[in-house]
């Protein structure tokens, strides 16, 4: 079987969105039945996500099979619709470490190892084996980091290598300047990262530009003649209202028909019916008349929004199954530490629901569980995500319970009342990379709860992350003072779900965040959506 090859690299500066991009070539090839999976690379020497610093690289996304991986699987999975594998992810770490072992085990025998040609020939051996073993038509591929870094040089080699011997089409992303108070866009920088770009031996057949404003026709022209292609083939990324849109707006500029002549599979007819469906999702959240409610996410990273997208992009799925607009506001939990009950109440009173979400370390608990007491006192919906099911817990037991101490052993190993605890298969483990529970798990939902009418279904699975987990010990006193535990593992041994069994509140130890899709919306979310909904009762008009 003959297979394709779309390689999407970026210049100029790192965020500029490749990883959208990339999801939207995901999405025109499904609208066309053409199969198609991405590869992501990162130069990074980690082996994976999954010991980075939110505050630095984004949120960790984690899929079924454990994979710790970049926050860009999610907007494949979002956009595609499908579960990835962490096969998919090639970091630097991976590579050496992958390439190493063959050198100790003796395959490279009387050589002297080299990046050209081991780990080039290496990386050409891989992708080729993902689209085999997938049967793709086409294989993407993201190369993480801006052309000119130093850990993705290599990356970008092996990649003038595989253009050798298969088809293979390169697409770049760069960005248009626009200087305040001149109003031209500038082409220049542009036209030096293309030229560093040819001189690796990189030809681009497509360039999407992202700017500020719609690209004028002279700019499209200038680039084109630099960049030895047509103006048509110079693509318009400006600013959009949502990250939804730009595969409509990449069919609008005919970006999908000329990739589909470049890749052989002109011929293709398009999904009418999904394409129908994803211009109502755009459509939705571009404008019309919806319900409205109000809701606080309050976390320990906010100021970097990445760390939560999964979240941020979970109540958009949400909050379209609910004919919803939702206004979203960020707040730092430190800001509800060391002051009054009616200072808190005064900053949450507007809202209609509350999400703590995941997290490590001791920083700004306290200001979350204040949240969570808040949402809890005064009939707010609150939904809590990992960390935010354990506070939960704690807040009851300290509250609701009178256990005073409640605390986790994560951040008081002197606590008198440990709720929540480390789990029994962590407490062995000194490594730290990939040693939590990982990946997709089974929960058994009690019947006439929350959790279950939320998911309709005494089962569900979902995604986790996390080493500590509710202390058994605590189980039964809580239940006696009016805590539901509403979902454990089917081994009975861990508590998944915990709620109020008053008005809406429900923690989950799990992520169902991580496998929210505007197709299949997160059923936890879509719930608490419905009962802020219900809390604001009222009609709004974007």
């Amino acid at each position: 079987m003959e297979h394709r090859y779309v390689v999407i690299t970026g210049s100029l500066m790192s965020g500029l969105g490749k990883g959208i991009v990339t999801s939207s070539i995901l999405k025109l090839m499904k609208l066309y039945r053409v199969k198609a999976l991405p590869v992501k690379f990162d130069g990074y020497l980690n082996y994976d996500c999954g010991t980075m610093n939110p505050f630095r690289h984004g949120e960790v996304f984690v899929l079924d099979d454990k994979g710790e991986v970049d926050m860009d699987f999610g907007n494949y999975e979002r956009f595609l619709n499908e579960s990835m594998n962490s096969d998919l992810s090639i970091t630097g770490g991976k590579l050496f470490s992958n390439v190493i072992s063959m050198e100790r085990r003796g395959e490279y025998l009387g050589r002297d190892v080299q990046i050209i040609p081991h780990i080039t020939d290496y990386l050409q051996k891989r992708l080729k084996s993902i689209a085999e073993k997938e049967k793709l038509d086409v294989l993407l591929i993201e190369v993480g980091g801006t052309v000119g870094d130093i850990e993705n040089s290599y990356f970008i080699e092996a990649m003038r290598q595989l253009s050798l011997t298969e088809k293979v089409t390169f697409v770049n992303l760069t960005y248009v300047p626009e200087l305040e108070g001149v109003g031209e866009q500038k082409t220049k920088p542009t036209q030096i990262a293309l030229r560093s770009l040819m001189q690796l031996g990189i030809q681009p057949k497509f360039i999407i530009c992202r700017s500020q404003r719609p690209l004028e026709k002279s700019t499209k022209e200038k680039m084109a003649l630099f960049a030895n292609l047509k103006p048509e083939n110079i693509i318009d990324d400006n600013e959009i209202k949502n990250i939804y849109e730009l595969p409509l707006r990449l069919m609008d500029q005919g970006f999908d028909k000329m990739l589909l002549d470049e890749l052989g599979f002109g011929k293709k007819s398009i999904d009418k019916e999904g394409l129908k469906s994803w211009k109502r999702f755009v459509e939705f959240l571009n404008d019309g008349v919806h319900k409205h409610a109000k809701i606080a996410i309050v976390g320990k990273y906010v100021k970097l929004r990445d760390s939560y997208a999964s979240v941020k992009e979970a109540i958009t799925h949400a909050a379209y199954a609910n004919d919803a607009k939702i206004d979203v506001d960020w707040i730092e939990s430190e800001s509800l530490e060391g002051i009054s009950k009616e200072k808190i109440k005064n900053i949450l009173d507007s809202y209609d629901g509350i999400i703590v979400p995941g997290g490590f370390g001791k920083r700004g608990i306290e200001g979350m569980m204040n949240a969570i007491s808040f949402a809890r006192n005064n009939g707010r919906a609150y939904l809590g995500l990992c960390l935010g099911m354990q506070l939960m817990a704690i807040e009851y037991a300290r509250n609701a319970c009178g256990l005073s101490g409640a605390n986790s052993l994560e951040f008081d190993d002197k606590a008198k009342h440990r709720i929540i605890s480390l789990m029994e298969d962590q407490k062995s483990i000194k490594l730290k990379g990939g040693t939590m529970r990982l990946g997709s798990w089974p929960v058994s939902i009690s019947k006439g709860t929350m959790a279950y009418e939320a998911y309709g279904s005494a089962k569900a699975h979902e995604r986790h992350r996390h080493r500590y987990e509710f202390n058994n010990k605590y189980r039964k006193r809580l239940e006696d003072c009016g805590l539901v535990i509403s979902g454990i593992s089917p081994d009975k041994n861990i508590v998944e779900m915990v709620e109020w069994g008053t008005h809406f509140g429900i923690g989950t130890q799990a992520h169902p965040e991580l496998k929210s899709r505007p197709e299949a919306p997160a059923p936890l979310f879509k719930a608490f959506i419905k009962a802020a909904v219900a809390h604001n009762g009222t009609e709004h008009k974007s």
